[in-house]
Parts: structure tokens; C-alpha cells; sequence
């Protein structure tokens, strides 16, 4: 392994002569660091997306100095700096509505600082999409160390799985069928230690799809965030990021067109969220990778569903790791694999994981006999959605992939919220529930609204679910027959914003079909009527956001971040 110091990153910043290296030089050692420490040796920058507030990520500070211990081991030189913290759980009016910023935030101080290799401390659903989007942009060598997943969540005997149980107990409490006490009470059964949902929510998703990509050393994906070896992982981590520096090992000789089909495969796998397709498009965008919504599903068409976690099945990512996590799936699926993309360790996909063992078949089904036999995400098309829509077939109700029914219509969350409960909403089971005007620039963020809650008087008679349409999206914990990401989006003159009451919608999954009845003559007086809404939102960064945001099936990132500027920096600071 070569070591050639003059080839470092950091060189241009420390090896600079006069009052410019002088500058950059002292502005380290007025920390106490004596210049040996971190002259000459890889500068590796961990972003640390802690915070008190993001309970996925609250174990960071420590997880971060296991990363800086192992650094230190290899001769590397750390330097620990915060990355914006979006925490699924609190932040108004969505996280998604942040994702980009995020990016935009860490990428520029990547660019800005003398990092040579760069450590990713990931955790909550968009930290993950936002850091890599980020590092894709900047190109430096550059590794993932997933927060991890929680403990499994207990109530009354019942397992819990974070996310998907809230809808389970919301819909229950509106039912009558569970006290307020109960429900308050679960609260604190279902979150019951630091870490991401314990399900196959977005988080975990997001964690597996770093794996899948490679960029992550082996079993990243699901050891628990309170495990030991979580820790150990860390070291093992800070030790290889030193290795890629030397090696010269950068993201985009990783995030491959190779490793994006091998993270869609797998995600079919493992049940994934649906967000993983707008992240994943985002990021494929960032590094210059081709990809369009059409790839998703060709790519997992054949891929059976093999882990049987919430919210498709019945365990939880507990249960996956001590089964034998990520790897035991990759192994099942090493025939539709390309087994050669190179991963973080140096070593390839293949190589990682042909010798896995699976400890618990009930959780990690073999190929034969699957979970499913066909449960990857469907892409729809027609005249409600031009650009496309998306399904999670391994959450719906099989029943309803096929069916015909009258449309009832909420014109925006605000509306939804207000007639929902209303005992004398016109709504039946058969109904197709329509939500406008909570896509990218429409809410805007795009946010988690698209598994809506049924009509109380609907669970009261036991309906647990009915179609659902929408441009926005849904936790990736939720389960139902719900149509999501609908392009182009309502708030820009979408289909989506011409339904009307009554209007007839046909959905047919097998054909890929979402049509409604309505003609097209009919539909153009509807939009030479039809009024866009009126935002609020008229200054700052939600303003940026709306001008800037693409659509749903393009990854949902600003038009001006599509593609990279690289790590060059070509200007002097005094």
C-alpha cells in the first residue's frame, strides 16, 4: 500500500508555504495538537448527525469516538464536526422537507475542509439519503456506520414494532377498541432504548441499502444500536477508512451502476419502504448514474420477498440480525446478484457473504420457499399519473389490486383532517380515498401522509383498509393498498388535482394501471378552470425548496444539485 503523502488531500491545506499554511497549520494546533499528529497522515472527517432530539441517532457521541479510536489505531488523524440532525419523529412539517438541505450542508463542508477520507454516522430515515447525497457530490473515500436498529418494543405479552404499531394502536383507539391509558401507556413499551424503528421502516431500509451499495463493512445493516458490536463495528471502520485513503478507494468506485441493481434487488428482499426508491434516485443522480422509476421494478420483478419482518410479516430486526442479518440474504440471492461489486473492505459483494449462515429460517426464508413469491414495489401508470406512482404489493391487501371504486375527495391534509371522522362523510369501504396537494412542492416536503387513517365510522364496522391515493408519501413501518408518489404532483396541475367527487378510479396492479374514468375532454375544462393553491411559505428556505424541488419519480432533489462538483478547491481563503 502505497503512501505517498504529497498525494493527501489535506496537503493542499497543510503543506501550504506562507501565511496560508501558516493559517491552516495553527488553527490545528491551537487545539493542543502538535502538528506530527496531523501532517502527513489521512484527515478523516466523521459527520455526526447527534442530537438530543433525534432519539435514532442520541448514542452518536459515543459511537463517534470508537470511529476516532480506530483512526487513531491506523495512524489517521480525526476531526469530528455535526451534521444536521432530522429527526423522523418531531420535525414540522416534514423531515423530507430538509433532506436537501442537509446534503447541501454537509457537501460543502466536506469541500471546504482538509478531509482526505470521510466516516458517515448514520441513523434517522433522511440522514442516511442526505449524507450519502452529499459524499456522492464530493467524491472522497468514504464509509457508512448505520446508528442500528432498537430492541424489540413489548406490550402485554404482544411484540411491538415501532411505527407499525402506532398505526395499529391508532386505528384501535378510533375503533373503541383500546383506552387512551392503553394507548399512552404503549408509548413507552414501544421505544424502549436508542436506535431507529426496529422495523422494516425507512431507517432500516436505509441502513440495508448501504450494505447493498457496499458502502458499509458486513453486518452494518442490523446489529442493535445498544450491541457491543456496534462498538467493535465502529473501530473496524475508523481503521478502514485510513486503508481507502492510501488505497484511494473513493465513493464512485463503490456506488457503481452494479451496486445500485444490487440495492434494488435487495430491497425487494427485505420488504423495503418505498422511500427507498426516492432516495436511491437521488443519490444514483448525485454520483451520474442513470435510473428511472421503470428500473425498480424490472430489476426486483423475479425477486421473491425472504425476510419476514414488519410491517410484511411478523418479526422484527432483532430477530433479523440474531438470524443472521443482511448477509444471510445476500447469499440466498447471490444468483441474481452481481457478485463482483466491489464493497468498502476492498473486498467484492460476493466475496462478504457467500459463507453466511442463516440461524432461524422463520425469519429469513430461502429462495424456495420465499415469504412471497412476488412482492417487490410496482410502478403504475396512466392517466392519473403520467410520470408515475408507486405500490408496496408486500403490504397490501391482495383483494384490492384490482378493483374499481368512486373517488372521495380531501382537497389537502387540512380538509382531510377536518371531514375524516365526520359521521356523515359520504364513504364506503368500496370508496378509493383521494388526498391532494401534500407532494414535493405542495405541502411542501412531501411528507408521510399517504397511509391515511380510514374513516372512524369505517374501523367501528372492522374495515382495517381500503385504497389510498396520493402524491405524498408513507412511513415505510405502515402497511396498506396505498398508491404513493403520484407524478406529476397536484399543487403543479398534476391529474391528481382534477378528481373529483364520484369520479371513477380503475386500479389494476397486474396491468400496472391507474386510470380515472374521465375523459380527456372533460379533464382539459377541468384544468382551464382549476386554480393553483396559494403558499404560505414565501421566503427563506421552504421558498428555495418549492422553486427547486423535482418531482417525486426524479428523486424529489433540487435541479441544481443534480450531479457533482468534486473536492477540488481552487481559491485561498486569505
Amino acid at each position: 500500500m502505497g503512501k505517498n503523502v504529497k498525494k493527501l488531500r489535506s496537503a493542499q491545506w497543510f503543506d501550504m508555504p506562507g501565511k496560508d499554511g501558516f493559517i491552516h497549520r495553527t488553527g490545528m494546533k491551537n487545539r493542543g495538537v502538535p502538528a506530527e499528529d496531523f501532517f502527513g497522515k489521512p484527515v478523516i472527517g466523521i459527520c455526526n448527525t447527534w442530537s438530543e432530539i433525534t432519539h435514532c441517532n442520541s448514542h452518536f457521541r459515543d459511537l463517534a469516538q470508537y470511529v476516532k479510536n480506530g483512526i487513531h489505531q491506523n495512524g489517521g488523524f480525526p476531526i469530528e464536526f455535526p451534521g444536521m440532525s432530522l429527526a423522523e419523529g418531531t420535525m414540522r412539517p416534514t423531515s423530507m422537507l430538509f433532506r436537501n438541505l442537509a446534503s447541501m450542508e454537509v457537501e460543502e463542508f466536506i469541500r471546504a475542509n482538509p478531509f482526505d477520507g470521510i466516516v458517515l454516522l448514520c441513523g434517522c430515515d433522511k440522514t442516511t439519503p442526505s449524507l450519502l447525497m452529499a459524499a456522492a457530490s464530493v467524491g472522497l473515500p468514504t464509509i457508512v456506520i448505520s446508528g442500528g436498529p432498537q430492541l424489540s418494543g413489548n406490550f402485554k405479552g404482544e411484540r411491538m414494532g415501532s411505527g407499525t404499531h402506532i398505526w395499529k394502536f391508532t386505528e384501535d383507539l378510533r375503533a373503541g377498541k383500546m383506552t387512551k391509558k392503553e394507548f399512552f401507556e404503549a408509548e413507552g413499551c414501544m421505544t424502549r432504548s436508542f436506535g431507529s424503528c426496529n422495523t422494516m421502516g425507512t431507517a432500516s431500509s436505509m441502513a440495508c441499502m448501504v450494505e447493498s451499495l457496499g458502502m458499509s463493512l458486513p453486518q452494518n445493516a442490523t446489529i442493535p444500536a445498544v450491541d457491543a458490536r456496534r462498538k467493535e463495528l465502529a473501530i473496524r471502520s475508523g481503521r478502514r477508512i485510513v486503508e481507502m485513503v492510501w488505497e484511494d478507494m473513493t465513493i464512485d468506485k463503490i456506488i457503481t451502476p452494479k451496486s445500485v441493481a444490487n440495492a434494488i434487488k435487495i430491497n425487494a428482499a427485505i420488504g423495503g419502504s418505498t422511500n427507498f426508491i426516492i432516495h436511491l434516485m437521488a443519490i444514483a443522480r448525485r454520483i451520474g448514474i442513470p435510473l428511472n422509476l421503470e428500473d425498480f421494478e424490472v430489476l426486483s420483478a423475479q425477486v421473491p420477498l425472504l425476510v419476514n419482518l414488519m410491517p410484511s410479516g411478523q418479526y422484527l430486526m432483532e430477530d433479523f440480525y440474531y438470524a443472521g442479518g443482511l448477509p444471510v440474504v445476500i447469499k440466498e440471492l447471490a444468483n441474481m446478484l452481481e457478485n463482483e461489486a466491489l464493497t468498502v473492505n476492498g473486498k467484492t459483494l460476493g466475496e462478504n457473504n457467500r459463507s453466511a449462515e442463516c440461524y432461524n429460517r422463520a425469519v429469513i426464508h430461502t429462495m424456495e420457499k420465499p415469504v412471497q413469491r412476488q412482492a417487490s414495489i410496482k410502478v403504475m401508470r396512466g392517466n392519473l399519473c403520467q410520470d408515475g406512482a408507486i405500490i408496496k404489493i408486500s403490504a397490501a391487501t391482495p383483494a384490492l389490486l384490482k378493483h374499481r371504486g368512486r373517488a372521495v375527495v380531501f382537497e389537502g391534509i387540512e380538509d382531510y383532517k377536518a371531514r375524516i371522522d365526520d359521521p356523515d362523510l359520504d364513504i364506503t369501504e368500496n370508496d378509493i380515498m383521494v388526498l391532494k396537494y401534500v407532494g414535493p412542492k405542495g405541502y411542501p416536503g412531501m411528507p408521510e401522509v399517504g397511509n391515511m387513517q380510514l374513516p372512524k365510522k369505517l374501523l367501528k364496522k372492522g374495515v382495517r383498509d381500503m385504497i389510498r391515493i396520493s402524491d405524498g408519501r408513507m412511513s415505510g413501518t405502515a402497511f396498506g393498498t396505498i398508491f404513493l408518489h403520484v407524478s406529476p404532483e397536484s399543487f403543479i396541475g398534476g391529474a391528481l388535482a382534477l378528481v373529483e367527487n364520484g369520479d371513477y378510479i380503475e386500479v389494476d396492479v397486474e396491468k400496472r394501471k391507474l386510470h380515472l374514468a374521465v375523459s380527456d375532454t372533460v379533464l382539459k375544462k377541468r384544468k382551464q378552470k382549476w386554480t393553483p393553491p396559494q403558499h404560505r411559505y414565501l421566503r427563506g428556505y421552504p421558498k428555495l425548496y418549492i422553486n427547486f424541488v423535482e418531482q417525486a419519480h426524479l428523486g424529489a432533489d433540487f435541479d441544481f444539485l443534480v450531479g457533482h462538483s468534486g473536492s477540488f478547491v481552487d481559491k485561498e481563503s486569505h
